[in-house]
């Protein structure tokens, strides 16, 4: 953490405030709940990655020990419109994306699917074992409409709780409990209509490893990124953006996760990372290369492929 006082105004940049809103005639949309928490929803298949929703407050991760908050975890469904999901995908196991991940689970009837690491959190919850999935890394799955791929990649540095969860943690626990485990690039393929996607929930990569793969849009997990040299970004860019042919990119994991969604959201304080920093180097790449480069609004059903 830094000794920089304050944080980053995202009214600076309300023009990248500008996704393309999902309209009646959208066959897939995405929304954004917060972190790297996306529903991603055709009408008939629904997926949801991390489904984080509790965002306890600093003091409470700091000094308590944590637990789903119920109430939270089942307004927001319901603000999303969500009864029933065929997947939740924790990109990490870090109490910031896969803390409410077995609750929503249990809530939705959504299998959770994952590491092994994720698999112990829903053992901890109490889930069933057919509701538990361990994932071939790089092997596609099926899921409803959708084809979903894992594709092993990196916790932006710092990791400041690495390592894999190896026992069911039974909330309430510290937040080190939700050690990263395993971290994913999450690559969603939409059947129907041939729409692809790619989510990297942490600003973090392999070299190489999405070689080959394809997605029409990015979502695009920046939390710490600001913190990193300029090299860092580039490279970063490359990895999740270049080597997918992306033309369009929407930045996630910007928000101060530490309290209620709520709007206008509020960015991450400089002590933790530095959107500034983070969209000086972004927005240039993105010039270059000809893409859309979006901050998505909480709530607003989009469709990226407008």
């Amino acid at each position: 953490m830094r000794l920089k006082l304050g944080r980053p105004n995202p009214a600076d940049y309300r023009r990248y405030f500008d996704q393309p809103q999902a309209t009646s005639q959208s066959p897939l949309t995405v929304t954004w709940a917060g972190v790297t928490t996306l529903l991603v929803d055709d009408g008939q298949s629904a997926l949801l990655t991390d489904g984080f929703f509790s965002r306890p407050g600093l003091l409470t991760v700091a000094l308590r020990k944590l637990a789903p908050s119920l109430p939270r975890v089942d307004g927001c469904l319901a603000r999303l419109g969500v009864e029933r999901l065929e997947a939740v995908l924790p990109v990490h196991t870090h109490f910031d994306h896969a803390m409410d991940s077995a609750v929503v689970a249990q809530r939705t009837g959504a299998k959770l699917v994952g590491g092994t690491s994720a698999v112990q959190l829903g053992r901890g919850a109490g889930l069933p074992e057919d509701q538990l999935v361990v994932v071939t890394p790089g092997e596609p799955m099926s899921l409803g409409t959708f084809h979903v791929t894992l594709v092993v990649g990196n916790h932006c540095p710092p990791d400041r709780f690495p390592g894999a969860i190896t026992d069911p943690p039974v909330p309430p626990v510290r937040a080190s409990a939700y050690r990263c485990g395993e971290a994913w690039s999450t690559l969603i393929h939409h059947r129907p209509t041939d729409g692809r996607l790619l989510v990297v929930g942490s600003a973090g990569f392999v070299p190489g490893a999405l070689r080959g793969q394809r997605a029409d849009v990015v979502y695009l997990g920046v939390g710490q990124l600001g913190l990193q040299p300029e090299r860092y970004l580039r490279d970063y860019w490359d990895e999740a953006v270049r080597a997918v042919g992306a033309r369009r990119v929407v930045l996630v994991h910007w928000d101060d996760f530490f309290g209620p969604l709520r709007e206008p959201v509020r960015a991450l304080p400089y002590a933790g990372d530095d959107l500034d920093a983070s969209m000086r180097v972004l927005a240039r790449l993105a010039t270059e290369d000809g893409v859309a480069l979006h901050l998505p609004t909480p709530w607003e059903r989009a469709d990226p492929w407008i």
